[in-house]
């Protein structure tokens, strides 16, 4: 077989230790996103009469307050073990926790408090998963091949959103949360099994130079790798700032279905499918879209806005679909570009850190953002809470598109279309 023909097999054939631990990427996410997805639905349908706003934002943000308050903890545990031994380790245990609800259902009724402590353990696992998975890109592909693996691993949430948040609620309103919970045990065990049989390579030492003078490679404080980069620093704050009114759509779409639509789990399943496929295509297609990523970043934070205030203006089913399909896209082509600019723009000695504390900061929002819009969804339509949130991203994308005048970072690639210069390639893309 030829260069030419080899460059043409995707990466996660021809590279199979990366395409085993992405396999289990799509496993330990889609049984995180069904477990989501389905318990909300399992809340605001069944379990719930009166606050169900507030117990669905409750229970999205018990889903995320781990990736938040452990990313210290998070950042010295991937500097100190093994990777592949963490990422075996958290899928595992994941799956001992859902295999243990799934038998607590079966045999007796599930208290609601007994869910958010399991939400509570799986986070926790997800938690270390999901950043040590970033951090072992290099140790799993070429340096040549870090853009596309990062467009796989990518591809991977919005598959995840896809096929678990199809499953979620349909599973729920067939089988219980007994039914839900044991699928996702068995996802998060094959995944385990998956990883156990993968080699990572040795971890590539940091380019000569890296880091700040003086500083001990992997001993930097999670503060002090985001002092060092202050233009990723502003990003990560715009983000920030946007999640505050993007992530409320999870609490949104089952308060919509059930108030709006007057639907069951299978419009809750059509609509999360929506945002899935939507992000896939923009993991496939971000790499294409021109510009430098804090102005693509800008645009689509518009787009979004506008996207999300549609099913708030026209009320329906195609409305909210198309919309969600949209902002999905966005968020799609956003990851993309930010996490390959990250990945090369990041000293390899600050990478666990680095990618633990991008997490907590990201996510920093989500818990207060599913209380904040659950406890409105109790006194305000979901049509209103779409228009806050179209609202709320409009700021963002003004703040992250005047960072596209100011200073990139040592090495920062040139914008797309610049002499010599290319964006990172997408799933699939030709090289």
């Amino acid at each position: 077989m030829s260069a030419t023909d080899t460059a043409r097999v995707p990466l996660v054939l021809r590279n199979r230790a990366f395409g085993a631990v992405w396999l289990g990427q799509v496993l330990t996410q889609a049984a995180a996103r069904m477990f989501q997805v389905g318990v909300a639905w399992w809340l605001v349908a069944y379990a719930v009469d009166g606050g169900r706003g507030l117990a669905s934002g409750l229970f999205m943000a018990v889903s995320t307050l781990p990736a938040v308050a452990l990313a210290p903890v998070v950042a010295r545990v991937l500097a100190r073990h093994e990777h592949r031994s963490v990422l075996r380790t958290t899928a595992a245990l994941a799956g001992a926790v859902a295999g243990a609800l799934a038998v607590w259902a079966w045999t007796s009724g599930l208290p609601v408090p007994a869910v958010y402590a399991a939400t509570l353990a799986l986070a926790t696992c997800q938690a270390f998963f999901d950043p040590c998975l970033t951090t072992s890109v290099p140790e799993l592909v070429d340096d040549e091949d870090i853009e596309t693996a990062t467009g796989f691993e990518l591809s991977t949430q919005s598959l995840a959103g896809l096929g678990g948040a199809l499953l979620g609620a349909l599973i729920v309103d067939r089988a219980g949360p007994a039914g839900l919970a044991a699928g996702c045990a068995a996802a998060y065990l094959a995944a385990a099994l998956l990883i156990a049989g993968v080699r990572f390579r040795t971890a590539p030492a940091p380019a000569e130079g890296a880091g700040d003078a003086g500083d001990e490679p992997g001993k930097r404080s999670l503060l002090g790798i985001l002092s060092s980069l202050p233009h990723v620093r502003r990003i990560l704050v715009c983000f920030t700032a946007a999640n505050l009114f993007t992530t409320a759509v999870f609490v949104v779409i089952p308060l919509y279905t059930r108030t709006e639509l007057g639907d069951g789990g299978g419009t809750v399943a059509l609509l999360e499918a929506c945002l899935g496929t939507g992000t896939l295509i923009g993991s496939f297609t971000g790499a294409r879209v021109p510009g430098r990523p804090t102005t693509a970043g800008a645009y689509c934070l518009a787009l979004m806005a506008l996207a999300l205030a549609l099913p708030g203006l026209v009320p329906g089913r195609p409305a909210i679909a198309g919309g969600l399909a949209v902002a999905g896209w966005c968020v799609g082509v956003i990851g993309v570009r930010f996490v390959a600019l990250f990945q090369r723009l990041v000293p390899t000695a600050d990478k666990p850190g680095f990618f633990a504390v991008m997490q907590a900061v990201l996510g920093a929002s989500f818990p207060v953002a599913s209380l904040l819009f659950g406890l409105a969804g109790d006194h305000l339509s979901a049509r209103a809470l779409c228009l806050i949130q179209a609202a709320g991203l409009v700021p963002a994308a003004c703040a992250l598109a005047l960072l596209g005048t100011g200073p990139r970072e040592p090495g920062a690639p040139e914008p797309a279309g610049a002499a010599g210069a290319r964006t990172p390639e997408p799933v699939g893309g030709e090289r």
